[in-house]
């Protein structure tokens, strides 16, 4: 049996041309990308959310993974690169895009579960943690990225990023690996109540 090389989402190519003429440099990378998709799969009709969409690169991963019954709530402050996800992504029909505040998303499904988190933003990672963290359904999948250095961190942001990862080890509810690769990837899973 031949091997096959694990192909990018066709939707991709567009998704970094718009990018390219927008200037947005912050689409996830093609590791964190199939690890999305394959979380993605792991989950037949689950519920995913998304906190920080940008163009739509990891959302382009996430849908391909996903099957026909799957759920993608994604939400993006900044409506420039929300309407790139939108015109490149937004007729799939397992896809509600949000242009708004992440914390606010999180906020108004307060009670409601989710399978898969993942987390590529402020809210829901840096603040509103705990609030992300109680939409995890029983063994839902909590995944955060950007945790090596980057170009584009703040001054002051390591220190963020390593109370980030001890929250997380910490927490009763979830059992945790960090993953070395990519950007730096952290994926929990909540615990069976």
């Amino acid at each position: 049996m031949a091997l096959t090389a694990d192909t990018h989402p066709a939707v991709l190519a567009a998704i970094e041309a718009e990018c390219a003429a927008l200037g947005f440099a912050m689409s996830c990378d093609a590791a964190t990308g199939r690890l999305l998709r394959v979380l993605a799969t792991a989950r037949p009709g689950g519920r995913l959310l998304e906190l920080g969409t940008g163009a739509g690169a990891s959302t382009g991963w996430l849908l391909s993974g996903m099957d026909p019954a799957a759920t993608l709530l994604s939400v993006e402050l900044d409506p420039a690169p929300a309407a790139v996800a939108a015109r490149v992504l937004g007729a799939d029909p397992r896809l509600e895009l949000v242009v708004g505040d992440g914390a606010e998303l999180i906020d108004r499904l307060a009670g409601q579960r989710f399978d898969l988190v993942f987390a590529d933003t402020w809210p829901g990672k840096f603040h509103h943690l705990d609030q992300a963290l109680d939409l995890l359904a029983p063994g839902g999948l909590y995944l955060v990225d950007d945790l090596f250095p980057q170009p584009t961190w703040p001054a002051d942001h390591a220190g963020a990023v390593a109370e980030l990862r001890e929250r997380l080890h910490a927490d009763p509810r979830l059992h945790t690996v960090e993953l070395d690769c990519s950007t730096g990837l952290l994926l929990a899973t909540r615990r069976p109540a």
